[in-house]
């Protein structure tokens, strides 16, 4: 197994767990109410889940299973997949701080991490796309 997939189905178990445990912090009401952050964490929640693990853990894998390039074309460096994870996670942990200061501050200056998260994210997307494109190939494509 490559050794950016380790990486991405950790870093993804990593946001599944951390996913639930702040899923499990927001619905107790002392806690709550003692933290105001957490009730502006819905969407940090929702991010950890779905961009954090699910989104995370499908790259690992396709990267791991999808077929190599062929010799014709040299394939992207695998250093366009990391660059892809760090992005990835670098706005995702943006958002995390970002997104319930904004919440609960709407003139924080914390506000303007949230494109540049969302920025992060897209370059991480289109990077990684990048690096899988070269490997999908039609059915009994000559190698």
């Amino acid at each position: 197994m490559p050794r950016l997939t380790r990486w991405l189905v950790k870093t993804a178990l990593l946001c599944f767990v951390l996913g639930l445990v702040l899923g499990a912090a927001m619905q107790l009401r002392p806690l709550a109410r003692a933290f105001p952050a957490l009730a502006a964490a819905w969407p940090g929640y929702v991010h950890l889940l779905t961009v954090g693990w699910v989104t995370q853990l499908i790259m690992g894998v396709a990267y791991w299973l999808f077929p190599r390039a062929d010799r014709s074309r040299p394939p992207p460096s695998e250093a366009v997949g990391w660059a892809a994870y760090a992005a990835l996670n670098a706005g995702l942990l943006l958002r995390l701080a970002a997104e319930p200061a904004a919440s609960l501050d709407p003139a924080t200056p914390l506000r303007w991490l949230l494109p540049l998260s969302g920025m992060l994210q897209l370059a991480a997307a289109c990077g990684f796309a990048l690096l899988l494109w070269p490997r999908v190939r039609e059915r009994g494509a000559e190698r």
